[in-house]
C-alpha cells in the first residue's frame, strides 16, 4: 500500500540517523544495545499517531531491523 512504501522510506531515512546516533552514545562493540535504541528511535521518530506506533512497530519490525543493518553497512562505507 501506498501508506506503507511512505513509511518505508521514511524508516529507511530514520535508520541512518538512529545508527549514528546509538554509535555516538554507545560507542562500539554493543551490537544488541545499539540495534535496540535504533529501533526505539525509529519508533519514536516514525510519522504517525502515536496509538498506531506498537502496531506499525510489529508489522514492520522486521523491514526496520532490515533498515537498521543496511543502515550500518551503509555507515562503516562511509566512514572507510
Amino acid at each position: 500500500s501506498i501508506m506503507f512504501d511512505n513509511l518505508k522510506e521514511k524508516i529507511k531515512e530514520l535508520a541512518k540517523t538512529a545508527v549514528v546516533k546509538a554509535e555516538e552514545a554507545l560507542g562500539s562493540n554493543k551490537g544488541q544495545q545499539k540495534k535496540e535504541m535504533a529501533i526505539k528511535y525509529i519508533v519514536e521518530k516514525i510519522p504517525v499517531p502515536a496509538l498506531f506506533k506498537p502496531i506499525i512497530s510489529l508489522l514492520l519490525s522486521s523491514f526496520i531491523d532490515d533498515a537498521i543493518e543496511l543502515a550500518v553497512e551503509y555507515m562503516k562505507n562511509e566512514v572507510l
